[in-house]
């Protein structure tokens, strides 16, 4: 009987044991871009597994990639309504919606992304809650400077790109384009190589690495060889699912909202979307267009209306514009990320 009672003591300790093991909260994660993209396998994961650890398992975060449960421009509403419970947001792909954030958007401001992740992260901390208020910002982070691929040339002067048909990253880039004399075809980047093999763009905005990740290495041949812009990216979560969890793995969750973090997400694509350069450079029949110090002070001149826009609009939220933009840059400055 001794025995009996002590085997099923033993029993109930295990049972108990697997219990505390298994997650108490699964998070979804959802993302438009497929699941060998570098951000999945070097972010997302390692990112998830970091929390699984400082939680005990007891939050674990499942990654559903390539639209799987919503389309890329929709990621920002899916996880302030609940539907996922973190979102994967471009902000550019709402041109207008998120007019501080697009700041970030800006040619010829930030040189990396790694560095110029954490930077944005700590600037944007100041105006987060005024603009994405239904949703608790967790990162901010960008890609590798990218630039403009096109499948005819020269693409060396702003001038060049006049008539052409052009897929911008996001709304600012679009503008960009007007004010090159070129047409936006605002499609996501997953629809890059689509609009290019379909003619319904001559042009493409992308980092280096993502022609590959996305298939238009075929398709576009000739570069304009300068780090033009970088992308905005949020990680949106849930407010009633990040106040649904306990104190302690709530705690877990803000120590993982950080500009540290956004640096981490960002690096290992940054890496990835770097290296595809050389790749590009060794393919034959490529070409690649590199403006000289006259010619980019011509594409900077160009680009400036931008500045001006971004501040009518961002002051239009009520926000110090002009302050801000100084605050901007004096961060970028001090994370060694602004393009001098």
């Amino acid at each position: 009987m001794k025995k009996y009672i002590l085997a099923t003591l033993a029993a109930g300790v295990m049972m108990a044991a697997g219990v505390a093991q298994a997650p108490a909260v699964e998070l979804t994660l959802s993302h438009w871009v497929p699941p060998t993209h570098p951000l999945q396998p070097q972010g997302m994961e390692p990112w998830a597994e970091s929390i699984r650890k400082a939680t005990e398992g007891r939050v674990d975060i499942k990654i559903y990639p390539a639209s799987q449960l919503g389309a890329a421009p929709d990621h920002y509403d899916m996880a302030r309504d609940g539907v996922v419970d973190i979102g994967f947001v471009n902000p550019g792909y709402q041109p207008g919606r998120f007019p501080i954030l697009a700041a970030g958007e800006l040619p010829f401001h930030v040189s990396n992304a790694k560095s110029g992740s954490r930077a944005l992260h700590q600037w944007y901390l100041q105006y987060a809650e005024k603009e994405m208020s239904d949703v608790k910002v967790c990162l901010v982070h960008l890609h590798d400077p990218g630039t403009l691929h096109g499948k005819t040339g020269p693409l060396l002067m702003p001038t060049d790109f006049a008539g052409k048909n052009i897929r911008p990253a996001h709304g600012t880039l679009a503008r960009a384009v007007n004010l090159m004399g070129g047409a936006s075809v605002q499609v996501p980047a997953p629809a890059m190589r689509d609009a290019l093999s379909k003619g319904t763009a001559d042009v493409t905005a992308s980092p280096w690495g993502s022609l590959f990740i996305f298939g238009a290495q075929d398709l576009v041949k000739h570069h304009l060889d300068i780090p033009l812009y970088v992308t905005t990216f949020v990680f949106a979560m849930n407010k009633d699912k990040l106040a649904s969890l306990s104190e302690a793995d709530r705690k877990v969750m803000e120590d993982h909202c950080t500009p540290e973090w956004s640096e981490k997400m960002a690096s290992g694509w940054a890496d990835a979307e770097a290296s595809g350069r050389g790749k590009i450079a060794a393919m034959e029949g490529h070409v690649m267009y590199a403006p000289n110090a006259e010619q980019l002070a011509v594409w900077k001149q160009t680009m400036q209306p931008l500045v001006d826009e971004w501040k009518a609009n961002a002051a239009k939220t009520g926000i110090d514009a002009e302050a801000g933009y100084a605050d901007l840059i004096e961060t970028l400055k001090a994370n060694n990320a602004y393009v001098e």
